[in-house]
């Protein structure tokens, strides 16, 4: 299975693959937060579903919930990239720039699975130089440079958006969004201004970050507004 960041991209956010045929209608991928599932290795060997999955194990010390060491979690992450329904890894900036994840790029290379940098900012929004070198690079050392921030002001969403825009317009792939109410329209918004993936979560109940809409709302939005 592939993914092509080339045109928007529509994650169907889960920790339960078995939601995936309640994806389909909206969604172009799955991603699996396996940091938030049981057993997760276990549920992509039985995985037989229609769209590809792109696969988060996300660290604790950037909102995510997996609870053994920072070794195990990349190792896991390695093996997900070994799956042929694994399209792409989602691998946090910090583990990249400190060679930590140099084993899950180099397997995600070896099985053609596309990689996207992550970071995120749960306290606010840095000034609009610190945006765009965080996520010029993010989309040096990726295919997909991501950038996650905390809105506090129309100002914060307006200077990831015009980052966004400046990075897309020069041919980069990036997947920007605003968190917190103040930024929940960036998510429905950035993808105007060149952002390449946008994520929602199947069951809005299991929102997997603050601002997400539900599935279904977010695709109108984005049809939309395209």
């Amino acid at each position: 299975m592939e993914i092509d960041f080339d045109s928007f991209v529509l994650a169907a956010a889960t920790a339960d693959l078995a939601d995936e045929p309640d994806a389909r209608d909206h969604a172009d991928v799955v991603e699996f937060r396996m940091d938030l599932a049981e057993e997760p290795l276990a549920a992509l060997e039985r995985y037989d579903g229609e769209l590809p999955i792109l696969a988060t194990n996300r660290a604790a010390w950037e909102g995510g919930e997996y609870e053994g060491s920072d070794d195990e979690r990349l190792a896991d992450l390695a093996t997900a990239a070994e799956h042929e329904a694994v399209a792409a890894v989602d691998v946090e900036l910090a583990s990249i720039r400190d060679g930590d994840a140099d084993d899950v790029l180099a397997t995600a290379d070896d099985h053609g699975v596309r990689v996207v940098a992550s970071a995120h900012d749960f306290e606010g929004t840095p000034d609009e130089i610190e945006l765009m070198d965080t996520l010029s690079t993010a989309c040096e050392r990726a295919d997909v440079g991501k950038l996650a921030v905390t809105a506090e002001s129309r100002a914060d969403t307006l200077a990831l958006l015009a980052v966004t825009h400046r990075l897309a317009s020069d041919g980069k792939q990036v997947a920007t969004m605003a968190m917190g109410e103040a930024g929940s329209h960036t998510r429905a918004v950035a993808p105007v201004y060149g952002s390449c993936i946008g994520y929602a979560p199947v069951d809005p109940a299991e929102a997997t970050a603050p601002g997400q809409y539900d599935l279904e709302t977010l695709a109108t939005l984005v049809d939309r507004l395209e």
